[in-house]
């Protein structure tokens, strides 16, 4: 079992459809890594947001594929909130 429980946004949602079983499949892996507190390697270049994301990671699925996220450490609850292409969510 997780150590999180993730929500999807509604926009996370929207963005889900626009990507291929392919990403999707990968996108599932690295959330249950998430999702079980395990750091990911540093390929996926998972770091701190700042400005108006302040509080919010992102990480790199692909080279031009984002995946923003929360994770709310009192409540064990990881939000997931974007999925796009860097100049999109950027």
């Amino acid at each position: 079992m997780s150590k999180y429980k993730i929500f999807y946004s509604k926009r996370f949602k929207k963005d889900l459809k626009k990507l291929s079983l392919a990403d999707i499949e990968l996108l599932s892996e690295i959330l249950d890594r998430l999702a079980n507190d395990e750091t990911l390697e540093l390929k996926y270049r998972d770091h701190p947001l700042k400005g108006g994301f302040l509080g919010h990671r992102d990480c790199h699925i692909k080279p031009d594929l984002v995946l923003i996220y929360q994770k709310c450490e009192n409540d064990l609850i990881l939000n997931a909130l974007r999925i796009s292409s860097h100049s999109e969510l950027f």
